[in-house]
């Protein structure tokens, strides 16, 4: 269990990538991690664009950065729901400014942008959001996944196996 005593944030809004969220989740957990499932309000259930449910652990607000390790973002369309929260923005910034590990899938390099943590570092997401990264400052790189930093990037659906993987080692090993 590569990530025992690892404690990492999940950020959820309705219309997120299905996929680009329970997978993760399941690697995470797999691997030991305690995974806290974070939205506007605890206890809401949220819809993934396939119809996959998740329910918050805890609404953002009450998040502390401190005690974490890192922030998963998936993709979908959550994102672009996630990006107008100051809670959500404020986290994200402050995760950044602390070093912890943030991943982002697909779409979730829209939070990202809108938490103005992505100037300056390599980049990859959906083709979708490759005109927004390079107009905030970010290096667009079109590959499966990368890590920048602290920062994990993935691609899209298909690239799950190598953010997943690059997610839990840079959890695992820490910030280099």
């Amino acid at each position: 269990m590569k990530l025992k005593g690892k404690r990492v944030v999940v950020l959820v809004e309705n219309g997120f990538e299905d996929l680009e969220f329970w997978v993760p989740v399941m690697r995470l957990r797999e691997e030991g991690a305690e995974v806290i499932i974070a939205g506007k309000e605890k206890d809401r259930q949220f819809s993934g664009k396939g119809c996959l449910q998740a329910v918050s652990d805890s609404d953002f607000a009450s998040i502390d950065v401190s005690g974490l390790d890192g922030i998963l973002i998936p993709g979908g369309w959550a994102p672009d729901k996630l990006r107008r929260y100051e809670e959500v923005k404020n986290l994200v910034k402050s995760a950044h400014e602390k070093r912890k590990v943030i991943g982002m899938i697909c779409h979730a390099g829209l939070v990202g942008i809108s938490a103005g943590i992505v100037r300056g570092f390599r980049s990859v997401g959906s083709e979708g959001i490759k005109d927004d990264l390079i107009n905030a400052g970010a290096v667009w790189v079109d590959e499966p996944a990368l890590v920048d930093g602290n920062l994990v990037w993935g691609r899209v659906v298909k690239d799950i196996p190598d953010f997943c993987r690059k997610l839990v080692e840079t959890l695992e090993n820490g910030l280099r």
